[in-house]
C-alpha cells in the first residue's frame, strides 16, 4: 500500500510516507558527518596539548584555539547540512510528525547551546583548556545548573526536535547516533580535562606568580 501511495506522491509531488528507506546514500552522508566531528576533535586537541602544532602553527595559544574553532564551526554547519538533506530524503512517517514537540524540542536545544557559549566565550567552548588556555573558576550559573554539558544536550535535543518536525525516522536514528557519539565523547574529555586543571590546583605558588598578582592588585 506504501509502494503505490508513494508512486502517487512522486506523481503529484507531495511527499512519501513510510517508516524508512535505507537505500538513499544521504543517510550514510550524515551518519559519517555525526561521527566523524567529535572524533576529530578530540584528537586535534589532545595532539595540541601533547605537541602544541596549533600554537606553533599560528603564533600563540588563543590564535590556535581560534583557528580550531572556526573548524568546528564549520564541520558543524556541513554535519548539520547533510541531516537535513538526509532527512529531505526519507518519508515521513506519520506517528512521528509532530511539528510542534518538534519546534519545542529544537528552541530548548539552542537556548541549552547558545546560552552555555556565551557563559564560556569561545576559548571556554572551544577546548581551550587544551590549549592551556583555563577558567579561573568553574562556570555554575545557567545552564550548566541543569546540565553538566549543556552544549551536547542541547544540540542533542535540536537533532531530535528537526527529527520530529520533519516526521523522520532516520532522524530518530541519527539522533541516537548523536546521542552515542556525545557520550562517547565525555568519557573521553571529562575526566582529561579534570587532568588539566588538577595540574593547576597542584602547580606550587612561584614568586613571579606572586608578583603577578601583585601587580593585578595595584
Amino acid at each position: 500500500m506504501d509502494k503505490i501511495q508513494n508512486i502517487f506522491a512522486g506523481l503529484t509531488g507531495q511527499e512519501k510516507t513510510g517508516f524508512m528507506d535505507s537505500s538513499q546514500p544521504s543517510l550514510y552522508v550524515a551518519a559519517g558527518a555525526i561521527a566523524f566531528n567529535p572524533i576529530f576533535w578530540n584528537i586535534v586537541a589532545r595532539q595540541e596539548h601533547k605537541t602544541h602544532f596549533l600554537t606553533k602553527t599560528f603564533g600563540s595559544p588563543h590564535y590556535g584555539c581560534y583557528a580550531l574553532a572556526v573548524t568546528i564551526f564549520a564541520i558543524g554547519v556541513i554535519r548539520d547540512s547533510l541531516y537535513k538533506t538526509a532527512l529531505e530524503q526519507q518519508p515521513i512517517y506519520p506517528p512521528l510528525h509532530q511539528p510542534e514537540v518538534g519546534v519545542v524540542l529544537f528552541l530548548t536545544g539552542n537556548v541549552l547551546v547558545l546560552s552555555s557559549m556565551w557563559a564560556l566565550g569561545v576559548t571556554g567552548t572551544y577546548l581551550g583548556d587544551y590549549f592551556g588556555i583555563l577558567m579561573d573558576h568553574k562556570v555554575e550559573g545557567f545552564p550548566f545548573n541543569v546540565t553538566d554539558a549543556p552544549m551536547y544536550w542541547g544540540s542533542t535535543l535540536s537533532f531530535l526536535g528537526t527529527a520530529l518536525y520533519y516526521g523522520r525516522t532516520a532522524g530518530v536514528l541519527l539522533t541516537l547516533e548523536v546521542f552515542v557519539m556525545y557520550l562517547g565523547a565525555l568519557r573521553f574529555e571529562d575526566p582529561f580535562t579534570a587532568a588539566i586543571y588538577a595540574k593547576k590546583e597542584a602547580r606550587p605558588v612561584t614568586r613571579s606568580m606572586t608578583k603577578q598578582k601583585e601587580r593585578k592588585k595595584a
